[in-house]
């Protein structure tokens, strides 16, 4: 029989407070189509028409009986400097019994839900000099059914804004197929622009996020968030790019760009925001800077033509953190936020890793800029450099379950004295477009590696975080969290590391290394209450029983409490079944400092004792 020999008494390293945190970017549409509650796609028109169609992409022509419309993108009616476009609508033949109007089709369907409450707003004008009457409705696909209405009367002259609130009936069954839709019974002309649509948010926060994914994130219980994004930050060319500036403020100065993911982002969930997500769930902020490296147009070189982009860095770093009388940290208040934010990591750029992009250079630059005006913060590397020393650096590993098995070690001989590292986003990569039991297995194997090093691994975050999980909205297989336009569920490896998050000491202390092939196992204890928590990986398809030797304490309770995630290898999660591979907790009873313990087949247990002394 196998043991596990635990020396309580043997701390082998100090568990950082930020080990495990969130990394986040516009892929998979998270923020649009996901974590940012919007629920108008296209909302100021800036999308491409997709031949041989002329219309803006999520919008349509609605009418019944003999009245009709027509719908253009107009650029002679400009609404402001930044959102150069509007929409125009033509309406024909309308009358008391025949509307015509526009509909939106959300970001695959507008959800319905019951007894809720919907915030709509846009801008528009009308020609003439008098006025005319608006409905907004949220309704199914064919218009047959109306959830929810309002009426509006649209002002003569120059652009409004208009609000409404759509509420839902108590009764009505949830379905995410619905659309939003704007009509008229009256003929006549009708700009619009920046049309939008909330549901509740999470702490009913303006311009807010999604409650039932922002809950799921806060389950996880993270110490951080690495934003804005990997290649989102970088984008396909600098113009495309991250540009922090430009997510500021009011909605309609905010152009929005196109992201590196084959889709636009509409910049409703910017740098500020980034900060409000990061308040509402008491999460670190991992800041990441542009730094001249682009997807597909190169690098800027090092020296004067990098500046202005240090320059952009240090401003942003002035907006988070300065007080009100710095130039940048009187526009975060004048945004609403007069306090500064707590600021400690900033990273430099993302995956600089390949040759010729002269990194070293680019990083050495901004590292003296930043340190001259800011000493203390603490910058991220994301590639091993030698003019200057990282305070940490940033690890990427994309594998199978397999991989990581097999260097579950790579850590453990890793030398102390260089950098502090940062998994900053790793994942075994079998399912799609969320994870198998089986990558839950090698994700939970590596989270013990990690954890056996948290003096070392001071951050780590799984990634990608978010995938909606519709037909072309994911360009990632494999992803943590899936959800559609109404619901919403954790993988495997969602639950896997919710658990790891739930009972982690704040010490590691000393255990066998290798207890038995196919076994992987991390120790760690809570000084302050003598919790200890015990986590086993069985990656192989029959049970292990394992003897469990317990040294350095006074006793160990005989009562305890045990967590389980198991399940076949190729089980998933899904709409249909969000809960086929949840976690399971049991008591135990007869435990002692030595104890028999038998682990399921394709397993990740948690087992947490009590100790003494």
């Amino acid at each position: 029989m196998p043991v596990l020999h635990i020396d309580v008494g043997h701390i082998t390293a100090r568990v950082s407070p930020l080990h495990a945190g969130l990394m986040t970017e516009e892929i998979n549409h998270a923020y649009d189509g996901g974590l940012y509650a919007e629920l108008v796609a296209n909302r100021a028109f800036l999308e491409q028409p997709v031949p041989p169609s002329q219309l803006p992409p999520h919008w349509s022509v609605v009418s019944t009986g003999a009245a009709t419309a027509g719908l253009a993108v107009d650029l002679g009616y400009i609404f402001t400097p930044e959102l150069l476009m509007s929409l125009r609508l033509e309406t024909r033949d309308a009358t008391e019994s025949r509307r015509a109007g526009i509909a939106n089709d959300g970001f695959w369907g507008i959800p319905v839900r019951p007894a809720t409450t919907y915030h709509a707003s846009f801008f528009a004008r009308i020609s003439g000099d008098h006025g005319g009457p608006l409905t907004l409705s949220i309704e199914s696909p064919d218009g047959a059914t109306i959830y929810a209405l309002a009426d509006i009367m649209l002002r003569p002259g120059t652009w409004h804004r208009y609000e409404a609130d759509l509420i839902t009936a108590a009764g009505l069954k949830p379905t995410a197929q619905a659309r939003f839709v704007i009509s008229t019974v009256k003929p006549g002309t009708f700009w619009f622009s920046l049309v939008s649509l909330f549901p509740p948010t999470w702490k009913d926060r303006a311009n807010g996020n999604r409650p039932d994914l922002m809950q799921k994130l806060a389950d996880l219980h993270p110490a951080f968030l690495r934003f804005p994004g990997g290649n989102y930050l970088e984008g396909d060319s600098v113009s495309e790019r991250f540009d922090w500036k430009k997510t500021l403020g009011d909605l309609r100065t905010r152009p929005g760009h196109m992201g590196p993911w084959g889709y636009r982002s509409s910049d409703g969930l910017g740098l500020l925001e980034f900060f409000h997500w990061c308040e509402d769930l008491n999460m670190e902020p991992v800041l990441g800077v542009f730094a001249g490296l682009t997807l597909k147009s190169g690098y800027i070189k090092p020296g004067p033509d990098l500046q202005p982009y240090v320059q952009d860095a240090l401003d942003e770093i002035e907006y988070v953190t300065g007080d009100v009388t710095t130039t940048w940290g009187a526009r975060r208040a004048r945004d609403g936020h007069p306090a500064p934010f707590r600021l400690t990591y900033v990273e430099i750029g993302n995956e600089d890793w390949k040759d010729g992009w002269e990194y070293d250079g680019r990083f050495a630059q901004f590292y003296d800029a930043i340190k001259a005006r800011y000493p203390s913060l603490q910058l991220i590397a994301t590639h091993p450099v030698t003019s200057r020393t990282p305070d940490v650096l940033d690890d990427h590993y994309y594998r199978h379950a397999a991989e990581f098995y097999a260097d579950v070690h790579h850590y453990d001989r890793t030398d102390r004295k260089g950098p502090k590292i940062f998994v900053g986003e790793w994942a075994t990569m079998e399912g799609s477009p969320t994870p198998t039991l089986n990558a839950a297995l090698g994700d939970a194997a590596w989270m013990t590696a990690m954890e056996r090093n948290s003096d070392l691994i001071i951050m780590q975050a799984y990634a990608p975080l978010l995938v909606n999980v519709n037909p072309k909205a994911a360009q990632w297989p494999t992803n943590l969290i899936g959800y559609d336009a109404l619901t919403s569920y954790g993988s495997p490896s969602y639950h896997a590391q919710k658990v790891f998050n739930a009972h982690r000491g704040d010490v590691v202390v000393a255990a066998t290394p290798d207890v038995a092939p196919g076994l992987f196992t991390s120790v760690t204890r809570a000084t302050r209450t003598g919790a200890l928590y015990l986590k086993v990986v069985n990656s192989l398809g029959v049970p292990r029983t394992v003897r469990i030797e317990i040294a350095g304490t006074k006793s160990v309770a005989s009562a305890g409490q045990q967590t389980v995630l198991t399940g076949q290898p190729s089980d998933v999660n899904s709409l249909p079944e969000p809960e086929k591979i949840i976690p399971t907790e049991t008591n135990l009873t007869g435990l002692s400092q030595t104890f028999d313990h038998t682990f399921p087949a394709y397993s990740i247990t948690v087992l947490q004792l009590q100790t003494q002394g």
